[in-house]
């Protein structure tokens, strides 16, 4: 088959979070089944005049009064496709603006991946489009295809589905669709139109990333909203679940150049010397399990159940590294306690991916203990690394972590369940062939794409056999001769 994907970020070229580990890593491993796999992202100037990247322009297209410029490049084992000529995306500097773009940027982007073909002369079986940023190409597929589009199939893959994209009405007219669709049974939510739900409506088939995650939006607590739609959608048969999966070439502690030692897990003796050069490095004690953290500080990620847990997790021996940006609060009191045990307890408020990957090689244990996980990919590189995760059961967390076998699970919202947890691993670590037998179960599960990426092409192809008798029951009504 021939895939389009679209994405706003894809790693490594501009990355914010697992969206863009996914557009980076499953379209290679789709290619490795044979398919021919496009990426297309917006053409950041970043990533066009980062000279690391070989980036050729590709000729130019007219799409609905302005013209878009295409830019190629292959690099990362990716055949990537940028376009240009949306003046919001020439101003993001770097990954941390990549959401900066308004409503329009994101609407123009849309129309030029359906028009792009004009200039290549290639057209896809399958539009593969993800997150609420590229919402409107199956509705603009739908009512807005032009020409050679009508059995060209659209997937729409809902990373988190707590952000959606919500606008106003004039959304249509910027698109050039009738007000009519502006309806609670197609774009309108609560007032808006809502970009998350457009690609959901509209596309021929669904996914989350998860099988579990794909449960947990049929209800109230997890729905966002948009409970009763994703219901429907799983009744029609059109929502489903697969779960993540990482580049085990790139996440491989055997040939990672960031990590302070290379291992693997036949020989994890440079394990060690990864923990004590992290250790070192911010000089913090390690009688006890060296935690780690790597995330968006935020009540999601369950940083107001680490904090509220904090002195028994001190009083167990734990020490605790986090890396991450996010809301004021949770690095506010992370630097607190940094003040306060500065050998047991530090904040690296910031971005960057080398310390991450020393984080995940050099610590013991890895947490997360998220209130909702739509996949993460956190605790998939923590175990390829030899990190034990411990997480809470909930989306793909409970899909990848299994308690007592290669992590640590806990059930209950509260800090109480999490040092509950982290004291079982505690008495496991203190058992030193325990301990190594969960770190070996989890550096040896297989977190790479094999098996998702033939789930994927099986929804691709029950993507286009619904959109080839969407267009057949439509020409039989057309032309019942």
């Amino acid at each position: 088959m021939k895939v389009l994907f679209v994405a706003a970020e894809v790693a490594p070229f501009a990355k914010v979070g697992g969206l863009a580990d996914v557009a980076g890593s499953l379209p290679k491993a789709l290619a490795g089944l044979g398919h021919d796999v496009r990426v297309l992202m917006p053409a950041y100037r970043m990533v066009i005049e980062d000279p690391q990247w070989t980036v050729e322009p590709a000729g130019e297209f007219e799409v609905e009064g302005w013209r878009a410029t295409l830019w190629h490049s292959e690099a990362q084992g990716l055949d990537l496709w940028l376009i240009g000529g949306i003046e919001a995306f020439d101003l993001v500097e770097d990954s941390r603006s990549v959401y900066s773009p308004g409503r329009n940027a994101y609407l123009d982007f849309s129309q030029a991946a359906l028009r792009m073909q004009t200039a290549t002369g290639w057209l896809p079986d399958v539009v593969h489009a993800h997150d609420w940023h590229t919402g409107f190409i199956p509705v603009l597929m739908r009512e807005a295809p032009g020409p050679d589009w009508d059995r060209v199939a659209s997937v729409f893959t809902v990373h988190n589905l707590a952000y959606q994209g919500e606008f106003g009405a004039d959304t249509l007219d910027r698109v050039g669709l009738p007000r009519s669709l502006y309806n609670m049974h197609q774009l309108e939510t609560f007032g808006s139109v809502n970009f998350l739900k457009a690609g959901c409506v509209f596309a021929d088939q669904v996914n989350t990333v998860s099988p579990t995650y794909a449960r947990e939006i049929q209800t109230p607590e997890y729905g966002c909203r948009l409970e009763g739609l994703m219901a429907w959608l799983a009744e029609q048969g059109r929502l489903r679940g697969i779960l993540n999966g990482i580049d085990t070439e790139v996440f491989d502690p055997a040939t990672d150049p960031d990590i302070t030692a290379r291992y693997s897990s036949d020989d994890r003796g440079g394990k060690a010397v990864c923990r004590q050069a992290l250790l070192e490095e911010f000089g913090l004690e390690g009688g006890g399990p060296l935690l780690g953290v790597v995330s968006r500080l935020s009540e999601q990620k369950g940083f107001d159940l680490i904090l509220g847990g904090m002195e028994r997790l001190l009083d167990l021996g734990c020490s605790l590294v986090v890396l991450g940006t996010g809301d004021p609060w949770a690095a506010r009191s992370l630097n607190q306690w940094h003040s306060r045990r500065p050998e047991r307890v530090v904040l690296a408020e910031r971005f960057d991916v080398q310390l991450a990957q020393r984080i995940y090689s050099g610590v013991d244990a890895f947490l997360m203990p998220s209130a909702f996980e739509p996949c993460g990919l956190g605790q998939m590189i923590a175990m390829r690394y030899g990190s034990v995760p411990i997480v809470r059961r909930t989306g793909g967390l409970a899909d990848s972590v299994f308690e007592g076998r290669n992590g640590f699970v806990f059930e209950a919202k509260t800090s109480e369940a999490l040092v509950e947890a982290v004291e079982r691993a505690c008495r496991t670590y203190a058992d030193p062939s325990k301990w190594a037998s969960v770190v070996e179960a989890g550096m040896r599960e297989d977190f790479g794409w094999s098996r998702s990426a033939a789930d994927y092409v099986r929804m691709y192809e029950d993507a286009l056999r619904g959109k080839s008798a969407q267009v057949d029951r439509r020409d039989a009504v057309a032309d019942p001769v």
